[in-house]
């Protein structure tokens, strides 16, 4: 259950950016200089984190892939598999099994 918290908060952090009421995000670079950047481009803001959590960089690798592919659509990708992962964790919790969700 761990590994969906983590993918699930990636898409809670992006969603706000998607449509034409995206919000802004202020990102703060750790390195020299702190240096700020305004964005509301998901690419940009998946980018820029550093995660640990296996299911998030899965999301975020998507989202390259998508980048990488298409051009367009980085934000959009990440929160349809991360409402994806949201359902299958309710399933999880009702004691489904994982290959019956899957198929």
């Amino acid at each position: 259950m761990a590994s969906f918290v983590g993918a699930i908060a990636i898409t809670d952090l992006v969603k706000t950016t998607l449509g034409p009421k995206g919000m802004d995000k202020i990102l703060q670079s750790t390195g020299r200089g702190h240096e700020v950047t305004v964005t509301n481009d998901g690419a940009t803001i998946l980018k820029s984190l550093h995660i640990d959590n296996p299911a998030a960089k899965v999301l975020i690798d998507i989202s390259k892939v998508q980048d990488d592919e298409v051009g367009d659509g980085t934000t959009s990708v990440v929160v349809l598999a991360g409402e994806l992962l949201r359902e299958a964790e309710k399933l999880v919790a009702a004691k489904i099994h994982p290959m019956t969700i899957i198929s």
